[in-house]
């Protein structure tokens, strides 16, 4: 599990330059250049061009656009991961995945419909969404 001062092996070589801390709220749209980690409630879409990490107290209210996703906390919304997805046992989603690479752990909850991609047909979709 991805619990505070904890790491797992998909993320321990992962140098976090942003951080929502446990209890910090934030309404709004998120884009983050780097690697981010959040602790606390995001109020909004969030894009990473790097690694999003959702701990186990995390919770986001919104779409999830990033390279890699590692999900600990919970998500409403919809996810589109260029890279890897992942969702620990504690990750919890209600939405629907777009994702080259998909690992769900045992004990994690999923809500939604799952599409895989290879980078290419990520980006061609991830376009033809917006255009909607």
């Amino acid at each position: 599990m991805l619990r505070k001062g904890t790491s797992t092996t998909s993320d321990a070589n992962v140098k976090v330059s942003t951080l929502i801390g446990e209890g910090a709220v934030f309404d709004g749209n998120l884009t983050i250049p780097d690697t981010i980690r959040i602790d606390g409630t995001i109020n909004g879409n969030c894009s990473c061009d790097s690694t999003l990490i959702l701990g186990e107290s995390g919770q986001i209210f919104g779409n999830i656009n990033a390279q890699n996703i590692i999900i600990s906390g919970s998500v409403k919304g919809d996810i589109t991961a260029k890279g890897k997805l992942e969702f620990l046992p504690t990750g919890r989603l209600v939405g629907n995945i777009v994702a080259n690479t998909l690992v769900i752990d045992e004990g994690a909850y999923v809500d939604g419909k799952c599409t895989m991609t290879s980078d290419s047909a990520t980006s061609s979709y991830s376009s033809s969404v917006s255009e909607e």
